[in-house]
Protein backbone atom coordinates (compact mmCIF):
# COMPACT_ATOMS: atom_id res chain seq x y z
CA UNK A 1 0.00 0.00 0.00
CA UNK A 2 2.97 2.31 0.93
CA UNK A 3 4.85 1.93 -2.07
CA UNK A 4 1.31 2.58 -4.49
CA UNK A 5 1.04 5.68 -2.71
CA UNK A 6 4.76 6.60 -3.22
CA UNK A 7 4.19 5.94 -6.95
CA UNK A 8 1.19 7.54 -7.00
CA UNK A 9 2.97 10.75 -5.44
CA UNK A 10 5.66 10.87 -7.66
CA UNK A 11 3.45 10.34 -10.73
CA UNK A 12 1.61 13.32 -9.92
CA UNK A 13 4.60 15.26 -9.07
CA UNK A 14 5.84 14.85 -12.11
CA UNK A 15 2.49 15.91 -14.04
CA UNK A 16 2.13 18.95 -11.60
CA UNK A 17 6.20 20.52 -13.07
CA UNK A 18 5.56 19.29 -16.78
CA UNK A 19 2.08 21.07 -16.52
CA UNK A 20 3.47 24.15 -14.91
CA UNK A 21 6.23 24.65 -17.35
CA UNK A 22 4.01 23.88 -20.34
CA UNK A 23 3.34 26.63 -23.01
CA UNK A 24 0.72 26.65 -25.85
CA UNK A 25 -1.89 28.83 -28.20
CA UNK A 26 -5.24 28.10 -28.86
CA UNK A 27 -6.67 29.11 -32.29
CA UNK A 28 -10.22 30.32 -33.07
CA UNK A 29 -11.98 31.52 -35.96
CA UNK A 30 -15.41 32.68 -35.68
CA UNK A 31 -17.77 34.06 -38.52
CA UNK A 32 -20.43 36.40 -36.74
CA UNK A 33 -20.81 35.24 -33.17
CA UNK A 34 -20.31 31.79 -34.31
CA UNK A 35 -17.12 29.67 -33.56
CA UNK A 36 -16.48 27.52 -36.40
CA UNK A 37 -12.69 26.24 -36.02
CA UNK A 38 -9.98 25.61 -33.63
CA UNK A 39 -6.56 24.82 -33.41
CA UNK A 40 -3.92 23.92 -30.81
CA UNK A 41 -1.04 23.22 -32.83
CA UNK A 42 -1.66 25.63 -36.36
CA UNK A 43 -3.66 28.42 -37.21
CA UNK A 44 -7.28 27.42 -37.67
CA UNK A 45 -8.84 26.97 -40.81
CA UNK A 46 -11.11 29.62 -42.39
CA UNK A 47 -14.70 29.51 -43.86
CA UNK A 48 -13.38 31.16 -47.25
CA UNK A 49 -15.80 33.83 -46.25
CA UNK A 50 -13.47 36.30 -44.76
CA UNK A 51 -12.13 37.68 -48.43
CA UNK A 52 -15.44 38.59 -49.40
CA UNK A 53 -16.16 42.71 -49.75
CA UNK A 54 -19.06 44.04 -51.24
CA UNK A 55 -18.80 46.88 -52.71
CA UNK A 56 -22.03 49.57 -52.78
CA UNK A 57 -23.30 51.09 -56.13
CA UNK A 58 -21.50 53.41 -58.90
CA UNK A 59 -22.00 56.24 -56.71
CA UNK A 60 -19.55 55.20 -53.98
CA UNK A 61 -17.55 52.56 -55.39
CA UNK A 62 -14.72 52.80 -52.21
CA UNK A 63 -17.41 51.86 -49.98
CA UNK A 64 -17.22 48.23 -49.15
CA UNK A 65 -18.47 46.57 -46.15
CA UNK A 66 -15.95 44.61 -43.13
CA UNK A 67 -15.63 40.87 -43.05
CA UNK A 68 -18.03 39.04 -40.43
CA UNK A 69 -14.89 36.84 -39.96
CA UNK A 70 -12.53 36.98 -36.91
CA UNK A 71 -9.69 35.10 -35.42
CA UNK A 72 -8.65 35.16 -32.34
CA UNK A 73 -5.76 33.59 -30.12
CA UNK A 74 -5.39 32.53 -26.36
CA UNK A 75 -2.14 31.94 -25.21
CA UNK A 76 -1.30 30.19 -21.97
CA UNK A 77 2.75 30.80 -21.02
CA UNK A 78 4.03 28.12 -18.09
CA UNK A 79 6.89 28.98 -15.82
CA UNK A 80 10.29 29.76 -17.14
CA UNK A 81 12.31 31.29 -13.99
CA UNK A 82 13.77 28.29 -12.33
CA UNK A 83 16.23 28.94 -9.34
CA UNK A 84 19.89 27.43 -10.46
CA UNK A 85 20.74 26.23 -7.12
CA UNK A 86 23.46 24.07 -8.09
CA UNK A 87 25.93 26.62 -8.72
CA UNK A 88 25.74 28.57 -5.82
CA UNK A 89 26.64 25.48 -3.16
CA UNK A 90 29.40 26.84 -0.80
CA UNK A 91 32.62 23.67 -0.76
CA UNK A 92 31.20 22.24 2.24
CA UNK A 93 28.01 21.53 0.67
CA UNK A 94 29.26 20.22 -2.45
CA UNK A 95 31.50 17.91 0.23
CA UNK A 96 28.10 16.48 2.09
CA UNK A 97 26.80 15.87 -1.64
CA UNK A 98 30.00 13.84 -2.87
CA UNK A 99 30.17 11.78 0.38
CA UNK A 100 26.52 11.06 0.94
CA UNK A 101 26.82 9.67 -2.63
CA UNK A 102 29.43 7.75 -2.16
CA UNK A 103 28.16 6.24 0.69
CA UNK A 104 24.70 5.56 -0.94
CA UNK A 105 26.13 3.72 -3.78
CA UNK A 106 28.89 1.53 -1.13
CA UNK A 107 24.98 0.28 0.30
CA UNK A 108 24.43 -1.62 -3.10
CA UNK A 109 27.39 -3.54 -3.56
CA UNK A 110 27.31 -6.56 -2.18
CA UNK A 111 30.08 -9.04 -0.35
CA UNK A 112 32.59 -11.24 -2.31
CA UNK A 113 31.13 -14.57 -2.82
CA UNK A 114 34.29 -16.68 -2.40
CA UNK A 115 34.78 -14.49 0.99
CA UNK A 116 34.03 -16.95 3.63
CA UNK A 117 34.78 -15.28 7.19
CA UNK A 118 34.55 -18.14 9.74
CA UNK A 119 36.96 -20.24 7.87
CA UNK A 120 39.22 -19.74 10.73
CA UNK A 121 36.87 -20.61 13.32
CA UNK A 122 35.73 -23.97 14.71
CA UNK A 123 31.91 -24.57 15.25
CA UNK A 124 30.95 -25.24 18.89
CA UNK A 125 30.87 -28.29 20.65
CA UNK A 126 27.50 -29.65 20.98
CA UNK A 127 26.73 -31.64 24.55
CA UNK A 128 22.98 -32.65 23.60
CA UNK A 129 21.25 -32.56 20.15
CA UNK A 130 18.46 -30.31 21.17
CA UNK A 131 16.17 -31.17 17.91
CA UNK A 132 16.36 -34.94 18.67
CA UNK A 133 15.20 -34.33 22.67
CA UNK A 134 12.13 -31.72 21.66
Amino acid sequence: MKEVFHKTMSILMAVVVVCSTMSFTIAMHYCGDTMVDFSFFQTATTCGMENTQLTSNCENPEVSQKSCCSDKQVGVHGQNEFKDIFKTLTFEQQLFVAALTYSYIQLFEGADASAIPFVAYSPPFVKRDVQVLH
